[in-house]
């Protein structure tokens, strides 16, 4: 049978964990009553029990039917100091004795008692202010929906007016009134919304739609309300409404900067803002995912209620049988069934309610479809996933052995062989996706055991986010077909059956279809978590145009630790392109300066585009500096990278000091953003030496061992101005071993980087993503 408090820590909410009922804690303070109880029992038992055995021992001494022994003498002594030790203690100090011992106890459970006050009250607060900010965001989603809702009505409305004066003249539908005129509606709806044109007197299609807008909490005033405002003498303030629709693609970003250099002047004028289908259907999808949200942190706080309800039960029931303090225990019992977080039904009757107006505006009355919104069944983990892994893994391990002992017998390692050439540059990328996947996989079962809730922190579904046995299986298998392409295709050039030209499109072919399985749009191989990483790769290479999200810098920043992916990938691009038209010699692709200067600036995509997402990032939320130097992180990393290959070109030892200076100083700047920034450790403040407060690793040693780590493998770059005396095949497997370590440093970052993101979101108890709302007010003095 699992224990309560294992089966608490496997069900609460991790960012709301400070708020829980401390179990643990209580439990301790039961076991010290506990023994301050078995202390105040002993001393009327021991008594008796120290009387009998006196009197046992002394005939036993006096017995003589135990025959004759050589340790009677001491049997005797031994009598003799039991009686005196037995002797009886006076009543004054034994009277004493068992007040303090009954006054210790009355203090423990007097203690416990306190804490098991504090505890309800801390989570009946947190559960008051949580239910009132739940319920408030309630209010505000049902104005949202009745404005989407009543500005989608007069949108139709005014289309199919508009048809009925195309086909001629009908009576206007029944929500405009026959006053109005179609080039009065026009210009209301093609207009800002409330804005007149110039001359024109507001109709009652103008007033219909201000009064909309007013039932819905909107202080809506036209101008007809500010000219009669003037006229009185009083100054009113005009509120008007605007559809604020987040810039998160180019089309977006382009329209936004276009709206405000261009047409500012006339929006600006009266604060409102353009009205079409398709802002109106962004509306309504910000709006359904904040339902979304909504009701998952509804169910986030069921939880938080029947999880506390029942370890303040758990803990009551292990009090009283402790403690025999039956009344105090009822008492405290019937106290927190009265609690506000037990007693109350609001958090039930919102979420039956935002069930109902989900289902009947967003799921077409389809409560099926509806709950696959609102509950999204999460996959049952099935065992022939971790069946599959075990299988590759040992395929690759043999196939691994078979290949090591095909290279060494036909000494394709060799100085003279062009094998490393044309072959390493193909497998040697995909075994480096390999390893940075298995990390990856490593990184959430980690994540998953410290309780991190990295699924929230990257907006991913549940129901098709990955798992670390799917990580697990995609990189065995990945490495399972490489190293299997590897074997076939140092077969077939032994053996001579094929000739040359057509052996080595061996690691173009598996390129190839690799990648057309990335791209493939049928729902097999994890379609939804491709397409998601497409995704994100297409939001990275057009940075700045996409909006910044977690997942997106994450990843940016993975691909930072993958530069000599990608100068592999462009070296087997040049390499089949050339083998293809045949229109140059092979050695274009590894020793003509345009080549090592593509390969370079190729080295240079993550550093710009990580600095791209860091300035809009600075935009976007309010100029901070911190992004802004952030971004000179990775300017400063692309000097570095600069002068590096200027050495290589120019050997001089100008430049090598240029090196050693513009390295040193971006690994610094590297290693403070690692450490202090990323990781949040060597807070002065902090009780853990050169750490933070709040850790979730208990041993700290971990924290230690890891900066040593990083700052070590932050040094990688001192091998490439040591200029060694190497073979190609050696120099060869140096990169790959350095390119691995960098692989295996990025994987250690990202545990500690998500370890103080989480930290971050359980400070501000953030469990549920809050998505902005796209209807908000705009005042203007009128």
């Amino acid at each position: 049978m699992v224990k309560f408090s294992r089966e608490l820590e496997a069900q609460l909410i991790p960012e709301w964990k400070d708020k829980f009922v401390n179990y643990r804690q209580l439990k301790k303070h039961v076991k010290k009553i506990k023994l301050a109880h078995l202390r105040s029992s002993v001393p009327s038992s021991s008594d008796d029990h120290h009387q009998n055995a006196a009197s046992t021992t002394c005939v036993g001494c006096s017995d003589a039917s135990y025959g004759i022994s050589l340790f009677d003498p001491i049997r005797s002594l031994f009598c003799i100091h039991g009686r005196r030790r037995d002797d009886p203690i006076p009543a004054d100090e034994e009277n004493l004795f068992e007040m303090n011992l009954v006054q210790s106890r009355e203090d423990e459970v007097r203690e416990f008692l306190e804490k098991l006050e504090v505890e309800l009250e801390k989570v009946n607060n947190f559960y008051i202010n949580t239910e009132r900010e739940f319920c408030e965001r309630g209010e505000i989603l049902s104005k949202q929906l009745q404005i989407l809702l009543d500005l989608k009505q007069l949108y139709h409305d005014h289309h199919r007016l508009r048809r009925h004066q195309c086909h001629g003249p009908t009576s206007p539908p029944a929500s405009l009134s026959n006053s109005t005129s179609f080039s009065e509606t026009e210009t209301m709806m093609g207009s800002p919304l409330g804005e007149v044109a110039p001359g024109r007197e507001t109709g009652v299609t103008e007033e219909a739609i201000i009064a909309t807008l007013e039932r819905n909490g909107v202080s809506f005033l036209g101008l007809g309300a500010k000219a009669k405002a003037k006229k009185t003498g009083r100054l009113r303030a005009a509120t008007t409404l605007r559809i604020d629709i987040p810039a998160t693609t180019p089309a977006r970003t382009i329209s936004m900067v276009w709206e405000e250099m261009v047409k500012s002047s006339s929006s600006r004028k009266d604060g409102g803002d353009y009205v079409n289908k398709k802002k109106l259907q962004r509306a309504e999808k910000m709006i359904r995912e904040a339902f979304v949200h909504l009701y998952k942190g509804i169910g986030h706080l069921n939880t938080y209620s029947s999880l506390n309800m029942e370890a303040f039960r758990k803990i009551l029931k292990k009090f009283e049988k402790v403690s025999n303090q039956r009344h105090e225990s009822a008492s405290f019992s019937r106290r927190v069934k009265r609690s506000h977080f037990v007693s109350s039904d609001k958090v039930l009757k919102l979420g039956d309610e935002v069930e109902s107006i989900f289902t009947k505006h967003f799921a077409s009355n389809d409560r099926k479809k509806a709950m696959k919104f609102l509950r999204p069944q999460q996959p049952n983990e099935s065992h022939i996933i971790t069946f599959f892994v075990g299988l590759f893994t040992g395929s690759f391990v043999t196939l691994f052995t078979v290949y090591a002992i095909l290279a060494h017998l036909c000494g394709i390692f060799s100085s003279e062989s062009d094998y490393m050439e044309i072959v390493y540059p193909i497998f040697s990328m995909f075994a480096l996706i390999s390893l940075h996947i298995f990390l990856y996989g490593c990184n959430i079962l980690a994540w998953r055991g410290c309780r991190i809730n990295h699924n929230f922190i990257f907006e991913f579904s549940p129901s098709t986010a990955l798992k670390h046995r799917d990580a697990f299986l995609i990189s065995a298998s990945l490495m399972t077909v490489v190293v299997a392409a590897l074997v076939a295709h140092l077969l077939l050039r032994s053996a001579g059956v094929l000739s040359q030209q057509h052996v080595d499109t061996i690691p173009g072919a598996l390129l190839l279809v690799l990648t057309v399985l990335l791209f493939l749009p049928f729902n097999i191989f994890y379609r939804s978590t491709r397409y998601c990483f497409l995704r994100v790769i297409r939001n990275i290479i057009f940075s700045p145009m996409y909006k910044v999200l977690m997942v997106d810098f994450f990843m940016a920043d993975q691909l930072t630790s993958q530069i000599p992916l990608l100068r592999h990938l462009e070296l087997a691009t040049c390499y089949f392109m050339i083998s293809g038209f045949k229109v140059q010699p092979y050695e274009t692709c590894t020793r003509s300066q345009q080549y090592k200067l593509m390969a370079y600036i190729i080295s240079f995509f993550p550093y710009y585009w990580r600095a791209m997402q860091c300035l809009r990032r600075y935009v976007e939320e309010g100029y901070d500096m911190n992004q802004l130097a952030n971004a000179g992180k990775y300017i400063s990393a692309m000097v570095a990278a600069a002068a590096r290959w200027k050495y290589a070109v120019e050997g001089t030892p100008m430049w090598l000091g240029i090196v050693i200076l513009t390295s040193t100083g971006a690994t610094l700047y590297q290693l403070f953003w690692d450490l202090v920034k990323d990781w949040g450790l060597f807070d002065l403040g902090s009780s853990n030496r050169f750490l933070r407060d709040e850790l979730i690793l208990k041993n700290k040693s971990y924290y230690y061992v890891s900066m040593c780590l990083n700052f070590v493998l932050r040094l990688a770059w001192i091998e490439s101005v040591m200029r060694l005396s190497l073979s190609q095949v050696e120099h060869r497997l140096i990169d790959f071993l350095f390119a691995s370590l960098e692989i295996i440093r990025r994987g250690h970052w990202n545990f500690y980087r998500l370890e103080n993101e989480h930290l971050t979101n359980a400070d501000k108890f953030r469990a549920v993503k809050t998505v902005p709302l796209p209807f908000s007010e705009m005042v203007s003095d009128g």
